[in-house]
């Protein structure tokens, strides 16, 4: 009797090491992928000079520089008027208008745009050489005021735009020239101008971002835009405005598939896309076609296409706003991989996605190394966020045909903040 009882229990021993061994339990884990991204509300910024000792910009001389922009997107700029106490020139915000209502570009005079302004921080004296500098501060600051004719004090000006003459030059895929000349000489508003700044703002949902990155009409000057305005010093606003410089991009909805197999079932780094649904989702954030085709093959368990549900989109941080957030819980057995991809949204084609083996079912915690950024090869590539051809900036994809790669970093546009420091993907 006690040899039977024996002998039944070593036979279940090995009937339940056999089923441990070849029909593991499934485990129950949650897949959350974020958009960690501390975003900057504006696409670029920059600062000019001209070429002499002091770096003004004489009258007959010009000085020029260049920039990418998407339609919507407006550049704006500010220049001390040299020989006053607190004026200084600038376009009315939200800047110049770059692209016309049918997405074409503007290009020629655009002068009619600059207009003179009040600083409104010192007492304004007859313009010309015998200007002090920095003269006496107003008892009580004034708000920022447009000069039209003849500003507070009863001193005449001719309009901006026969002082300065801005003209645009389109160089092709998004990228202008902007030329700067002043043409104050013989006039009786004669002045040189100072060394200034630049500034583009990001477009999201059809908004500037920071549409008055400058200064506000009607409203006080900034310690930024004193400097430039009282002395021609543009380092102080120069700074102010790279803070707000950097990366701005949503992740559009995002795959993810969980397969069995030794190889990522979106793609392999130095191959064409292969025309089962990445191009959508690199070029337009449209994920179900390549789901829809991912269902299909052998070896997949199972694909989700997960999206926030106020936005669709996963949002970066921005103005102490959380970045967008998305879960998926998941049942997963011992051999199961997941693979992830989702666009970078503000590009012609790019996307974040695991490659190679992809991230393995049993890892737990935080998996963002599993994520790189890659070129799908089939867009023509422009300055991220500004460019007139990207999707989700009203924009038609220009078709090209290359292997998908990594995206350097810095590339030839930009400089990126680390992977993990854009998207955050954990398994827990």
């Amino acid at each position: 009797m006690i040899r039977s009882l024996l002998g039944l229990s070593l036979t279940a021993l090995i009937f339940g090491a056999c089923t441990d061994d070849h029909d593991p339990q499934p485990t129950a884990k949650t897949l959350t992928i974020e958009n960690v991204l501390d975003a900057k509300p504006l696409v670029q910024s920059g600062t000019f000079k001209g070429t002499g000792t002091p770096p003004v910009i004489l009258p007959g001389q010009s000085v020029s520089f260049s920039f990418s922009a998407a339609k919507n997107q407006r550049l704006t700029f500010a220049t001390m008027y040299g020989w006053s106490n607190d004026l200084f020139f600038a376009p009315a915000n939200p800047g110049i208008r770059l692209y016309d209502d049918n997405g074409a570009p503007i290009t020629g005079d655009v002068s009619t745009q600059i207009k003179l302004w009040d600083n409104g921080s010192r007492v304004n004296q007859a313009p010309g050489m015998g200007v002090t500098h920095p003269g006496t501060a107003e008892a009580t600051p004034r708000n920022i005021k447009e000069v039209t004719g003849m500003d507070d004090y009863g001193h005449a000006f001719l309009p901006a735009s026969q002082l300065m003459n801005v003209s645009l030059a389109y160089d092709g895929s998004s990228m202008f020239t902007i030329t700067i000349k002043n043409q104050s000489g013989g006039t009786a508003n004669e002045t040189p101008f100072s060394p200034g700044v630049w500034a583009i703002s990001y477009v999201a949902g059809g908004n500037l971002l920071l549409p008055e990155p400058v200064y506000s009409e009607g409203k006080a000057t900034t310690d930024a835009l004193t400097p430039i305005a009282e002395a021609g010093d543009n380092a102080p606003m120069s700074t102010w405005l790279a803070s707000q410089t950097g990366i701005f991009t949503p992740l559009s909805p995002v795959l993810v598939v969980v397969y069995n197999g030794n190889e990522n079932p979106f793609f392999k780094s130095g191959e064409n896309d292969r025309g089962e649904g990445l191009k959508e989702l690199a070029q337009k954030g449209n994920a179900d076609v390549l789901a829809a085709a991912l269902k299909m093959k052998a070896g997949i368990k199972n694909v989700y296409v997960l999206k926030e549900p106020m936005s669709t989109v996963l949002l970066p941080k921005i103005g102490g706003n959380t970045g967008g957030k998305v879960s998926q819980p998941l049942t997963l057995t011992s051999g199961d991989r997941i693979a992830i991809a989702t666009m970078y949204g503000f590009s012609n084609d790019w996307f974040f996605a695991t490659s190679g083996n992809d991230i393995d079912g049993n890892a737990s915690g935080d998996i963002s190394g599993a994520v790189g950024l890659y070129d799908n090869g089939t867009a023509i590539d422009q300055f991220p966020g500004a460019g007139i051809t990207q999707f989700n900036l009203a924009g038609t994809p220009l078709n090209e045909s290359k292997a998908i790669a990594p995206v350097p970093n810095p590339n030839k546009f930009t400089t990126l903040p680390a992977i993990n420091n854009i998207i955050k993907v954990t398994l827990q």
